[in-house]
């Protein structure tokens, strides 16, 4: 009998890590590797946001904190969602956690009972319906339209509404897309919301920072406070302030619920490293004049990117909004072949072609549950993205 929990069976392994792992490895063989499959930034942490994280290990800040975070921490993220958003919370109403991805993770492991939906719209990050299965949960995959910008719709949110629903996700700007919901967007899925009062949302705004051509990034809660006691808000460091390393994720949400998961972790990891929750208030509380120029090189990068993209005939790709990806579509290509015979029945063949006869890692389609697509992060060097684009556009051309 196998020593493995079944619950396991459930998930799989993140396919964003695998490509990632898998280029590493051929680049460790020798190979010619160009990797855009992995959403981390290749910025450095700002120094002012470093120099907070050495006081703190000269000072002996070397200890357990409280499970839900530092008290200093928790305030930052409070003046900060008030700062971004206009949002009024305590400390009391945030947790710190080991990263986003934990805060997800403890939102729907205490909350979810068998059988409840959670409503997840695609495309989405890989992460979220793999957690929801592992607690027990039901995802429900909501696909968006490249036409209608790869938002949920007010009327596909209506329809995908049951008794059994629990949670709704919003991820703004999303991974993999790029895509950004509107305030009045935003307000027209709450109004929806407003007739079924026993649905949570769960809002992902870890790339709110990262938006561009004066594209106003915004939250649920801020244009439909009436939503505030079902919202958690979740951010983090990791994207925009270039620590995804130090892994510091942070929620608002009402206290009955961040008493629950403090509760959970502190049965798991209990709190998050005391020397990274010091940096983190230098971040939230510091200066971001890093973020202009930051944004600026990242917007350069995307119109690099979709410049060199469009070049490739029956090639689509949407302009995104913000984050830093792009999401082409390559249905065109399917069925066709490569110079060393390997038929593209697939996105994941498309991809598994690109990275073995062009060394360019991406990221294919049905990872965020969008089959006949694929994801190049542009958190890459210029130069480096200028190379690996010239690659695309040569074995899409050489596809017989």
């Amino acid at each position: 009998m196998s020593v493995i929990s079944a619950r396991l069976d459930r998930i799989s392994p993140s396919q964003t890590i695998a490509m990632t792992q898998k280029a590493r490895e051929l680049r460790l063989a020798g190979r010619d590797i160009l990797s855009l499959s992995a959403g981390e930034p290749d910025f450095a942490t700002p120094a002012h946001i470093c120099e907070a994280a050495v006081k703190a290990i000269r000072d002996g800040d070397t200890h357990y904190t409280d499970v839900a975070g530092t008290k200093q921490l928790r305030e930052a993220a409070a003046a900060r969602l008030n700062a971004d958003y206009g949002l009024d919370y305590t400390p009391d109403e945030i947790i710190i956690s080991t990263g986003g991805k934990q805060v997800i993770y403890n939102v729907f492991v205490a909350t979810l009972n068998a059988g409840d939906e959670v409503i997840i719209p695609s495309p989405a990050w890989v992460s979220y319906p793999d957690i929801v299965a592992l607690a027990d949960g039901t995802p429900v995959i909501i696909p968006t339209s490249e036409h209608e910008g790869f938002k949920l719709t007010p009327h596909a949110l209506r329809a995908a509404l049951t008794p059994r629903t629990k949670w709704l996700v919003l991820n703004s700007p999303c991974n993999p897309t790029g895509a950004a919901y509107t305030g009045a967007e935003l307000r027209a899925l709450a109004e929806v919301l407003a007739d079924f009062p026993h649905v949570w949302v769960l809002t992902d705004d870890i790339y709110a920072k990262l938006v561009y051509d004066d594209f106003e990034a915004c939250t649920i809660v801020q244009v439909a406070p009436e939503l505030r006691s079902r919202t958690v808000t979740m951010n983090g460091l990791s994207k925009a302030y270039a620590m995804t390393g130090w892994r510091i994720g942070y929620a608002a949400a009402p206290t009955g619920l961040i008493k629950a998961l403090t509760k959970l972790q502190g049965q798991s990891t209990s709190n998050a490293c005391s020397i990274a929750q010091a940096a983190g208030v230098a971040a939230l509380t510091g200066s971001h004049d890093f973020l202009p120029p930051m944004l600026a090189e990242y917007k350069a990068r995307r119109d690099l990117v979709l410049a060199e993209l469009a070049k490739i005939p029956d090639m689509r790709c949407a302009t995104p909004q913000g984050a830093f990806y792009v999401f082409p579509a390559i249905e065109n290509f399917l069925g066709k072949k490569t110079p060393q015979g390997r038929v593209l029945s697939s996105d994941a063949d498309f991809v598994a072609g690109l990275l073995e006869e062009k060394g360019v890692a991406a990221v294919q389609g049905r990872a965020f549950l969008h089959p006949g697509y694929f994801r190049i992060s542009y958190a890459a060097d210029r130069a480096v993205l200028q190379q690996a684009c010239a690659r695309i556009i040569a074995f899409c051309a050489e596809l017989g």
